[in-house]
């Protein structure tokens, strides 16, 4: 064996690679991701948590309404899902042929070469780890606001949000299929709920009846449209993440790519229906003052018209657990890019070892919470304000961070569409091929387009005001972390290639350093 490759002697000796009959370990730590805990009902709900469905349609929902004055959202929501499944066309064909944690860097990898790879694991690496720590912001306020209302209790934000990371913590130490099952309830009853509000809203509309005019094409035309298209694909975002659960997933050939398909349908049609009820409930003439004027109550207050003051408040508390939802779902994604990574050399091999008794990838479940606490601390520390001011929670964690995580996601995605035809056209694709690969040209550009969008209107996503400095700090997040990934490609390509060769090839390159030591005792 080469003293050159990512792996060690002591590694290839422990055991054998998953997938090859058994599993790696090291000092009590296996070196695979456990196989088969995932089926397609636990997969999806884990992808469809990230979206935080009921966070989406209250907190969302009003900011398109009333800032950017976008009332034709619903329409918006079938225009992006049609999209995301032409992006899903190659995507899910991908997914058929490479099984790995690393998803997104891995597909890039394997199409555009490892060292586009390396650049786009620490992309995702950073832009889920954003999206994942903002939800913190948000959710601190609203447990804040829940004690202050219910409790007569002053509860500062970042409390309720340390205790969350806490919890999160433990949960992401935990087997993925226990971790699917906390999700799946708190996903299906607030999903529940939701759809009760959209019925009551058909059932009783606003003062201009059972109107469809926000699915007339002319009312998407307005300044806030890129914003708007920004905020609304990041409502959509879980759905591509199904592939990193590929390795703990049953059948993951058909699995994976069902899953990805059911979440953006459902998706589409939830947030269709349900951006179109609130339109009916507060009428189309008006939905955009009003959603201006009350921001995220304004779902709990045409609720409690409708159903009453109890089912507003049960709609409140699955509110806040719907983030802790998503928390939890990003916190698995982030942990198992960072296994992905450490197991092919970007990140110390340290991360790519699991826990022997959860088979989860603790490291990097570490790593994550450590980087929680870090950020939420810091952001406590700036936050001078009284208790119960958003300023800080809402309007700068939250949304900085989620915006400069959606703006690494929409970039991935369009780079993998391009992957994904790079992939296939090595291997010699033939016409079966040819409608995946033009769906994906035409989404890549899609995704591209947006992205441009995304970028030139950053100052309104973030609240900053033109010429603020924050309009290029933020997104130069995304674009020091892809610097940053691809010279870390380029070194590794230097100075050990046989490590960058490996970027993107998960458990193969265990299977082939295996077969590798095989072939030296025989010889």
């Amino acid at each position: 064996m080469s003293t050159g490759s990512s792996f060690s002697s002591e590694t290839a000796t422990s055991g054998r690679a998953a997938g090859t009959g058994g599993i790696n370990t090291y000092k009590g730590e296996e070196r695979a991701l456990r196989a088969n805990r995932l089926g397609t009902p636990g997969l999806l709900l884990s992808v469809v948590a990230a979206s935080a469905p009921l966070m989406v349609v209250a907190g969302v929902m009003p900011t398109v309404f009333g800032v950017m004055g976008i009332v034709g959202q619903p329409l918006l929501y079938l225009i992006l899902g049609a999209v995301l499944m032409l992006f899903g066309a190659g995507y899910a064909e991908m997914s058929r042929h490479v099984h790995n944690a690393g998803a997104f860097y891995a597909y890039i990898a394997r199409g555009l070469g490892p060292t586009a790879g390396a650049g786009a694991s620490l992309v995702a690496l950073v832009a889920y780890s954003a999206m994942q720590v903002g939800i913190y912001g948000i959710l601190g306020f609203e447990v804040s606001g829940i004690f202050a209302t219910y409790l007569d209790i002053e509860l500062v934000w970042w409390v309720p949000a340390l205790v969350s990371a806490a919890v999160v913590a433990v949960l992401g130490w935990l087997k993925i299929d226990l971790n699917a099952k906390v999700l799946g309830v708190l996903l299906v009853i607030e999903c529940a709920l939701v759809v009760i509000f959209d019925i009551a809203a058909v059932s009783e509309p606003g003062p201009e009846g059972l109107s469809l005019h926000a699915f007339d094409p002319d009312t998407l035309v307005g300044a806030g449209l890129g914003t708007a298209l920004c905020f609304c694909v990041a409502a959509f975002v879980g759905f591509e993440q199904a592939p990193v659960y590929a390795e703990e997933t049953s059948r993951p050939q058909v699995v994976v790519s069902r899953v990805m398909f059911l979440a953006v349908g459902y998706a589409a049609l939830f947030l269709a229906v349900s951006s179109w009820a609130l339109t009916v409930a507060a009428g189309p003439g008006s939905i955009a003052g009003t959603a201006l004027e009350q921001g995220p109550g304004m779902l709990f207050g045409l609720t409690e018209e409708r159903l009453g003051s109890t089912f507003t408040d049960v709609l409140h508390i699955l509110f806040v657990t719907g983030m802790f939802a998503a928390l939890l779902s990003f916190h698995n994604v982030v942990a198992r890019y960072a296994f992905a990574m450490g197991r092919e050399g970007l990140l110390p091999a340290r991360f790519g070892r699991t826990n022997r008794a959860s088979g989860a990838p603790g490291t990097g479940s570490l790593l994550q919470s450590a980087v929680s606490v870090v950020v939420i601390l810091a952001f406590a520390a700036a936050d001078d304000r009284p208790v119960g001011d958003p300023t800080v929670p809402v309007l700068r964690l939250f949304t900085w961070m989620g915006n400069v995580g959606a703006l690494g996601v929409i970039l991935l995605m369009a780079a993998a569409s391009f992957a994904v035809i790079a992939f296939f056209v090595k291997r010699g694709a033939g016409r079966a091929q040819a409608p995946r690969l033009a769906a994906s040209a035409l989404a890549g550009l899609a995704l591209l387009s947006i992205a441009v969008l995304t970028v030139r209107d950053f100052d309104v996503l973030v609240g900053s005001g033109p010429g603020s400095a924050l309009t290029w700090l933020l997104p130069g997040v995304i674009a020091l972390a892809l610097v940053g990934g691809l010279v870390h490609g380029a070194v590794l390509r230097s100075v050990r290639p046989e490590a960058h060769a490996r970027i993107g090839l998960g458990n193969e390159a265990f299977q082939l350093e295996k077969a590798a030591g095989n072939e030296t005792v025989r010889r």
